[in-house]
């Protein structure tokens, strides 16, 4: 083998110069100039075109970016969950705001059902302790349950956040009051010379909140890992011919209706489409559930994310994107994961109007 100091094939392009050790890389550079100087930006997770971000609880809502809920304040989630989504980011705050807060709800509830056996502490020093826990709980930890609350009472959309919200404000407001400035509330509100107070009650209901919502996000999470994992029997690139019969590698979202795509043993379909050339056996069983592979020939229909087998086929991409059978099957999943039971909506009437009488009642 001989080893030339420079480099002895030349290819201009544009008023300037490449060069190339062999002819070949030559030949593949100058069928694909522009897409090796000027290659196509990835698309990511909250910039690809035409994706919508809907919410969980009011499938209503659309929006073209993420972003809260106008209605609930719940983080939108994308209408098709892509390889590219990374952590959630409400679970993993969550999470936190639960784990943190935890031991202050559980030593107020301590101190609230067991207080009285500390007989050198007195009803009022037991309550200043108990706002000390609870303070952190309610204010730092509750701020999302607030905040849904209050976005429900400014659009006019009463639901469960409403009635947590009203509920937990109303306990800690007394209790404070009660704590701080006791003589402002009437006599009858005495029991064995002091005040009742609630702090345990509003810290509790603060951290069985966020674990349901943990709860909730988590399931969901599981059904968006089941769908990526249906994303990911799809290959993430395609062999595709150009006019001279040079091949290329392209990213999937690079490949378009009626570009030639050569397809080698062993390897996945990359999109719907029909055989033009050769003869091979393909697997559909992700499919089907048949086992044994199908026999295709030139005029043959091929799915994308089967698995080829044997021979080498060239076919013509048919449906792309979201018009191919694995694009259908994941948006089936995802609508089914958003789509809620008639007992659940019948509850969603409900709570409506629960709401608004539990707020009345308590205004009067």
């Amino acid at each position: 083998m001989t080893v030339h100091n420079a480099p002895p094939h030349i290819f201009a392009h544009a008023g300037a110069s490449y060069h190339f050790y062999c002819a070949g890389g030559l030949n593949k550079f100058a069928a694909q100039a522009l897409h090796y100087l000027h290659p196509p930006a990835e698309p990511t997770a909250v910039t690809q075109p035409g994706t919508l971000y809907i919410c969980p609880m009011h499938s209503q809502v659309r929006e073209p970016r993420p972003s809260p809920c106008p209605l609930c304040g719940v983080a939108l989630e994308a209408q098709i969950p892509s390889l590219a989504d990374g952590d959630n980011l409400e679970l993993r705050d969550f999470c936190r705001r639960f784990w943190l807060s935890l031991p202050f709800s559980i030593a107020v509830m301590a101190l609230a059902m067991g207080g009285r056996r500390f007989g050198e502490l007195s009803a009022a020093m037991l309550a200043r302790i108990e706002f000390a826990l609870a303070l952190p709980v309610v204010l730092w930890a509750g701020a999302p349950v607030f905040v849904r609350g209050f976005d429900s009472l400014v659009h006019r959309s009463l639901n469960m956040w409403t009635l947590i919200a009203f509920g937990v404000s109303a306990a800690f407001g007394y209790t404070v009051v009660a704590c701080v400035a006791p003589q402002w509330l009437p006599a009858a509100f005495r029991s064995m010379d002091a005040v009742p107070v609630y702090f345990e009650s509003a810290a509790v209901i603060v951290s069985l909140t966020l674990l349901g919502q943990i709860m909730e996000l988590k399931a969901r999470g599981a059904t968006a890992d089941a769908i990526k994992s249906v994303l990911r029997l799809a290959p993430q690139t395609a062999q595709r011919l150009d006019t001279q019969g040079c091949e290329v590698d392209v990213a999937l979202a690079a490949v378009a209706v009626d570009d030639r795509l050569r397809l080698r043993p062993g390897e996945q379909v990359p999109v719907d489409g029909v055989v033009l050339e050769g003869h091979s056996a393909v697997n559909e069983a992700i499919l089907t559930g048949e086992p044994l592979a199908v026999s295709k020939k030139p005029g043959d229909r091929l799915i994308g994310a089967t698995n080829n087998t044997t021979g080498t086929l060239i076919l013509r991409a048919e449906k792309i994107g979201n018009d191919t059978v694995l694009a259908h099957i994941v948006q089936l999943v995802a609508h089914a994961q958003r789509s809620k039971a008639p007992l659940q909506r019948l509850a969603d009437r409900v709570a409506a109007y629960f709401v608004v009488a539990v707020v009345l009642c308590c205004v009067r």
